[in-house]
């Protein structure tokens, strides 16, 4: 069974910075804007099913970070720092006069909290959906972390090659049982591109990479403090990633950490929540945004 979108994707190309990017539209541009930030191994396309679960029109603009989907790859490695600049050329080209509304999932959502702090004046509004940071490091183990990077240099990452995208989106399924079967293919439909010997996923290896800059939580709740838009953060009650992080993962962290944010949490989605329940997603989104816009 496919997927059938409810809202149809209109995809173009736009010079970011001299890299080409993918860009996922839907909606009139007369209408709110509103900028989707997708996570670590996605694409802009697969917040699909978030729009067509919408209410309100709006218009969705989604684009696929580099290296990701069918924007243009960078390597050898990539730096996070960029992220906040090509996100920068976003809103140069869609909304260089007026702020924006930012929702992004993952590393989406870590790029807009942080973006909404680095660049306040721009965001008018965020939604975040799990972008809660990674854990604390130590700086001990900067040496040890350096020398990961330097022996990955040497060696060519690489994903692996499935037979078919049904087969994928079988293992998709069932990795997460709460991910139905049409939105899996879907899903996999445009995460993967044919190679030798079958498929295999269509972003760049390199980012398989591992950072050699130690993650600062510190520096990330700078940034958090100093943004000024009304934001939600949406965490899931079933999320194996919130778990991962400890004390920081608690949704009582969060909680009245920033006058402007507002947390909920929802109860039956993992950190995936935007391909396992965007009903339910979109109406905890549509309120937010029908009290700040």
């Amino acid at each position: 069974m496919n997927y059938q979108p409810r809202r149809l994707p209109r995809h173009s190309t736009r010079l970011l910075r001299g890299l080409p990017h993918r860009i996922t539209e839907w909606g009139e541009p007369s209408a709110t804007p509103i900028i989707l930030l997708h996570g670590w191994g996605d694409s802009g396309e697969t917040f699909q099913f978030l729009v067509d679960a919408c209410a309100r029109e709006s218009y969705w603009i989604a684009l696929d970070w580099r290296g990701f989907g069918e924007s243009a790859s960078q390597g050898p490695s990539y730096w996070f720092p960029d992220y906040f600049a090509d996100l920068d050329a976003l809103l140069d080209a869609y909304s260089p006069e007026r702020p924006v509304t930012l929702l992004g999932h993952s590393m989406g959502g870590n790029i807009a909290w942080m973006y909404a702090g680095i660049r306040p004046e721009r965001v008018s509004c965020l939604v975040n959906l799990e972008g809660v940071g990674l854990s604390r490091t130590d700086p001990a183990a900067a040496p040890a972390r350096y020398r990961r990077w330097l022996d990955g240099l040497q060696v060519a990452p690489t994903f692996s090659v499935y037979p078919s995208v049904a087969a994928f989106a079988q293992l998709l399924h069932k990795r997460n049982p709460r991910l139905p079967p049409e939105r899996a293919h879907y899903i996999a439909q445009r995460w993967l591109m044919p190679c030798e010997g079958g498929y295999t996923l269509r972003w760049d290896p390199a980012h398989k990479r591992v950072n050699p800059v130690l993650y600062s939580r510190d520096g990330a709740e700078a940034c958090w403090g100093a943004a000024t838009a009304r934001s939600l953060l949406v965490l899931g009650g079933r999320s194996e990633i919130l778990a991962k992080l400890g004390a920081d993962g608690q949704p009582s962290t969060y909680d009245g950490l920033y006058p402007s944010l507002s947390v909920v949490v929802l109860a039956e989605a993992g950190h995936m929540m935007h391909h396992e329940d965007p009903e339910a997603l979109a109406v905890i989104i549509e309120a937010f945004l029908g009290q700040v816009l």
